[in-house]
């Protein structure tokens, strides 16, 4: 099964999207028949089965063409509210116990805030592979914010973070066609940011934010990065924790060889923290950590916490993922309880990222572990999880098996902005653009008339010169990236 490019990029016209349509005697067109007569298998049910998804298309509300209308002439977020008396919990203190269900409007407000950092991850991510600078940031960090309408947050990003690989994984390094590329073994994979005066009022700390970037992933990336645990050191020892090879290598790779990656997106990541912490705690500040990702970038994420919280004395961390596949083993989950690490998983039934790795060597075999004996080798998630679902909203098409828009971040954000219980249905004040579902797929109905992957470069960067000749549009001279900065 090959999940084709996942929210980052416009479908191509091969991608897994199928649209299972009824056919009469409630069977859909792709049928295999069996030896025995009579028994049909229908597999578009089948699959449907297992990720929830509706064969028959949804009904589409007439009042929703003039709530759609109304919103266009709104506020597309809720007004930040002081949440300060709340902080502890909103960060996970009593694992967001009595907050997920019903889904309090303060924590769906701040994941909101956290998913849109991680998106800011990808929207400001060089993907044209015809420029020198493909698999750099847009922007330099003074100005990315800005650049991106991230300006809201309330956060100032503080150094960017690049990562490499030292062991080859299909369709995750993204290495420029250019003879004269800014890099050739490593990618921008996000950045560190800090609460503003004003933000670390209204939530009651200083919250250092670690924004994790995901991948153009396939199936077969997932494919071949799980077949494999490894042991991860704590301090200087190994013991039974493990996390996936694939993953560790991403966050922990470096080489004196390369420009960006003499230290590796683990260092990077930890100096900086350690950094930020030591000046607002000289300051008498109170200071959290969240960290966040979507896809691979909630992998990192995982990753990324445990290391801080075993590094950096007293300081409460919480995790936030978007989409996140398991990361290790019951041993890992156990190290970050023990670290007092606080992990929120968002998932959407329909995706299936979060199912990988261990398909069949997961959590669910706990309850064999009385006679198999311990599972090192069997992967595990950690933490709660808050779980969506595609059918929830009336803005969504239904029927179709579109695995990259199930994935995308901008999708989870949505489901998010209206999601209350799971008795409710989606809330009718959601205030979030129903336009970004469609900024890189095209999950919305085709009622709405959004078009699917609008979220474009100009004229895929190409800028008309004095000569009257098009030419790839030369970067901002403080917007090249540059090693000195680290």
């Amino acid at each position: 099964m090959t999940l084709a490019t996942t929210n980052h990029l416009p479908l191509p016209s091969n991608s897994t999207k199928t649209i299972l349509q009824p056919l009469s005697n409630n069977r859909t067109k792709t049928q295999v028949q069996c030896s025995k007569p009579n028994i049909m298998i229908t597999i578009p049910n089948i699959i449907s089965n297992l990720l929830h998804i509706g064969t028959a298309r949804n009904p589409f509300p007439e009042n929703l063409f003039i709530q759609a209308r109304h919103n266009q002439t709104t506020p597309a977020a809720s007004p930040k509210e002081n949440i300060s008396s709340l902080q502890a919990e909103l960060h996970g203190k009593s694992n967001w116990s009595n907050l997920l269900n019903p889904l309090h409007p303060w924590l769906r407000c701040e994941l909101i805030k956290f998913g849109e950092l991680a998106q800011g991850a990808y929207d400001g991510f060089d993907y044209n592979p015809f420029s020198e600078y493909h698999g750099s940031a847009l922007y330099n960090k003074d100005r990315f914010f800005e650049k991106l309408g991230l300006t809201s947050s309330g956060y100032n990003i503080t150094n960017y973070i690049y990562a490499m690989s030292n062991i080859e994984l299909p369709q995750w390094i993204e290495r420029s066609l250019h003879a004269n590329t800014w890099s050739k073994d490593s990618n921008w994979m996000g950045f560190v940011a800090v609460s503003d005066d004003t933000e670390s009022r209204r939530i009651g700390c200083r919250d250092i934010v670690v924004a994790w970037r995901g991948t153009v992933a396939t199936t077969e990336w997932f494919e071949n990065v799980h077949l494999k645990l490894e042991s991860i050191k704590i301090g200087d020892e190994e013991g039974k924790a493990k996390v996936e090879h694939g993953f560790l290598s991403i966050y922990k790779s470096k080489s004196e060889t390369t420009r960006y990656n003499k230290s590796s997106a683990s260092e990077q990541a930890i100096t900086e923290i350690k950094r930020l912490v030591a000046n607002y705690r000289s300051k008498g500040e109170q200071v959290r950590l969240t960290v966040t990702g979507h896809s691979l970038g909630g992998a990192l994420a995982l990753l990324n916490g445990h290391e801080a919280a075993s590094t950096i004395a007293d300081l409460p961390v919480s995790v936030i993922t978007f989409a996140g596949p398991r990361v290790g083993n019951d041993a890992f989950g156990d190290e970050l309880r023990k670290l007092n690490v606080k992990v929120l998983r968002v998932v959407v039934k329909q995706d299936v990222v979060p199912k990988l790795p261990g398909v069949l060597l997961n959590e669910g075999l706990e309850k064999l572990e009385g006679i198999i004996g311990e599972l090192q080798w069997v992967y595990e998630h950690v933490g709660m999880e808050l779980s969506l679902d595609v059918k929830s909203s009336p803005y969504l098409k239904h029927h179709e098996l579109d695995l990259a828009g199930f994935h995308g971040l901008e999708t989870y954000l949505h489901l998010v902005d209206g999601y209350v219980s799971e008795e409710d249905e989606f809330r009718k004040n959601a205030r979030r653009d129903v336009a970004l579902v469609n900024k890189y797929g095209g999950m919305l109905r085709e009622e709405l008339k959004v078009p699917e992957s609008w979220y474009q470069l100009e004229h895929k960067g190409m800028v008309l010169n004095a000569y009257g000749r098009w030419v790839m549009r030369h970067r901002e001279p403080e917007d090249i990236p540059s090693p000195d900065c680290l």
